[in-house]
């Protein structure tokens, strides 16, 4: 029988974690579990953590130890800590650093301790392909095909044995530049001293450890900043990729009013625009563009255009799986993911660490809301009822359907309508899934609409309109959930979404996150139909941003 103590954690041996909201010391033992578990569920007062591989993997390429997680584990316990799990977790955190690849005498070579699990991960066919010679006898170290690099620590990640890339980076084409003197919201520019930290953790000078890996700072926070200085310290060719044409542009304004870049070295890479630079932002949707399936990809030769030191992902959770083929055959270049949250809806996080590389630094949302960076935002979830001409047509539809049309609620209009008046005066953006449902409510309210089917310049008009206050309330579709930058938008109001995706609601909420003058203070309402399944989808879309420490509020309407 396990002894029993009053803390907030139930640990269950299949690696699943319920913390008890309600307990006093809930808030210090989710700061710790955020470290090394993910939040997978939380009905009612009992949120459900789990612990992966993949997690603790992070967690140790962060310099988390296995000693630390049991010691937090057994702090918080309320029946102790099962013996398998502790196991587990050692076993695991153990496996991180047992291998490792490094060059020696122009020879890339795989190094354990261990000659016996060299002998044994040596079985797999796709370890033998990328061997040099697959009968050369296994003791310390094994030579490897330099272009198997990538597909390698896939396959090892597979197996369930990361490895520390220590191998290093070719400099690349050699770029002067600097960061500019500037002003920032009446301020000096400078960096924060989280920006900083997270360039020093990702560079690492001195070391071939640094080099590659994610960055995961919260949307509104300056990822974009920690891109620039990682750049300027680097001092190299770089190839930016991102998640639209909106985005390039600002990349583009960035560079050029805070860097000593000159506009002749800044390229854009787009639909419409097609310049090579010695600093290129694309796309990640015209890298992957072609006529057709059997077609090739023929823009991913921008990856050698150039003699590229450094290649950012922004926005790396998006990265498309033909984008990690590439990413692949590039790992003796610098990589530099960045993102607002690491959670993949299509279970590709595995390919995200193997390839751009592990989480070199995070930090927690609330802390950087602390220090005052970004808006303390109120989070509101209103329950609406089912309009009675659906009510029927819901109940006997399949749950496809049901969803659609539980978010597409006509009952919705009036909580908007209500939610404005609230809020009459504030930068307001409606955001929502269904192209259908945006028309028909921007019609209704007289509000301009920005959806995928708009051009790129008359999406830009209506951005700028908003931010000069002349267009006071905009409706968007997905197309504004990615680095758009609306620094005065303070009220977002979610009619409808993406199934479950906790990455898309934390970005909807970082649209309204940027510092504000004043009170410093932004309100997130996500209107959801009662009694239907979208409020199932809704509490799961929320996970992450629970996690973080936030709290959704509810109200009925």
């Amino acid at each position: 029988m396990l002894e029993s103590q009053d803390g907030p954690l139930i640990i269950q041996s299949d690696m699943t974690i319920l913390l008890d909201n309600d307990h006093p010391l809930s808030e210090a033992a989710r700061g710790q579990l955020s470290l090394f578990a993910e939040m997978m569920k939380r009905p009612g007062n009992w949120h459900t953590y789990r612990l992966t591989p993949l997690t603790l993997w992070n967690a140790a390429a962060g310099g988390v130890t296995s000693s630390s997680i049991i010691e937090n584990l057994v702090k918080y316990a309320r029946y102790g800590l099962p013996s398998f799990v502790e196991s587990t977790v050692r076993r695991l955190m153990d496996r991180y650093g047992k291998l490792s690849l490094a060059y020696r005498e122009g020879r890339l070579l795989l190094r354990s301790e261990s000659a016996e699990l060299l002998s044994e991960l040596r079985q797999s066919e796709a370890i033998r392909e990328a061997l040099e010679d697959a009968e050369a006898a296994a003791e310390t170290e094994i030579a490897i095909r330099p272009e198997y690099r990538g597909m390698l620590k896939q396959e090892l990640t597979r197996l369930g044995y990361p490895v520390v890339d220590l191998a290093g980076y070719h400099a690349g084409e050699s770029l002067n530049m600097e960061l500019r003197d500037t002003m920032l919201q009446g301020k000096p520019f400078v960096l924060r001293d989280y920006q900083r930290e997270a360039v020093e953790r990702f560079y690492r000078e001195g070391t071939v450890q640094g080099g590659s890996g994610v960055i995961v700072l919260p949307c509104g926070s300056g990822k974009t900043i920690v891109g620039l200085a990682a750049l300027v310290k680097h001092g190299s060719a770089a190839l930016i990729l991102t998640s639209n044409a909106t985005s390039v542009k600002q990349w583009k304004s960035e560079l050029l009013d805070k860097t000593t870049l000159e506009p002749s070295e800044v390229g854009e890479y787009t639909g419409t625009t097609k310049q090579v630079r010695p600093i290129t932002i694309a796309t990640y949707q015209i890298l992957t563009h072609r006529k057709a399936k059997d077609e090739p990809f023929r823009h991913m030769k921008l990856f050698s255009e150039r003699d590229w030191g450094l290649i950012i992902y922004d926005e790396v959770h998006l990265l498309p799986a033909p984008v990690f083929r590439m990413t692949a055959e590039l790992q003796a270049t610098r990589r530099l993911g960045l993102t607002a949250t690491l959670i993949r809806e299509d279970g590709c996080a595995e390919d995200v660490f193997s390839l751009v590389g592990p989480k070199q630094y995070d930090l927690l949302w609330k802390t950087v809301e602390a220090d005052g960076h970004i808006a303390t935002v109120t989070c509101t979830e209103i329950r609406v009822p089912l309009d009675q001409g659906i009510s029927e047509l819901y109940h006997s539809a399949e749950n496809k359907a049901k969803l659609r049309l539980a978010a597409e609620n006509p009952s919705k209009l009036d909580i908007v309508k209500r939610l404005l008046q609230r809020h009459t005066g504030t930068p307001t953006l409606i955001i929502g899934q269904y192209l259908q449902q945006l028309h028909q409510l921007a019609d209704s309210l007289q509000v301009p609409v920005i959806t995928g089917e708009l051009p790129n310049q008359d999406r830009q008009r209506l951005y700028d309109r908003f931010k000069s206050g002349e267009v006071p309330v905009l409706a968007v579709s997905k197309v504004a959930n990615f680095a758009v930058d609306l620094p005065d938008a303070a009220v977002a109001i979610q009619i409808s979404g993406s199934y479950g995706s906790r990455q898309e609601e934390a970005q909807r909420i970082g649209r309204i996150l940027r510092p504000k003058q004043g009170k410093n203070e932004a309100w997130f309402y996500t209107i959801v139909s009662d009694g239907t399944n979208e409020t199932e989808f809704a509490a799961r879309r929320q996970l992450f941003m629970v996690e973080q420490g936030y709290h959704y509020e509810l109200e009925k309407g």
